[in-house]
């Protein structure tokens, strides 16, 4: 445990228990949330590659064009 972490932990335990619970809570739907980007952007390395590739092939082929600020 890194000592940020444990400062925190110590603050949170002199907390009441419903606020600690609050944190508690905030830091384990950040840890799922985090879990779920990482597994979703892992399944979505295929696509992407796909995408990445369609657009080179469309720069290659002249079917893109660049924009300049002017034209937005």
């Amino acid at each position: 445990m890194t000592q940020l972490l444990e400062r925190a932990i110590k603050e949170i335990q002199d907390l009441p228990e419903t606020e600690q619970d609050a944190i508690a809570t905030l830091i384990l739907d950040e840890i799922a949330d985090e879990k779920l980007w990482d597994d979703t952007f892992a399944r979505s390395q295929d696509k992407l590659s796909r995408m990445a590739e369609k657009v080179r092939e469309d720069i290659r082929t002249g079917k893109v064009r660049d924009i300049s600020v002017e034209d937005l």
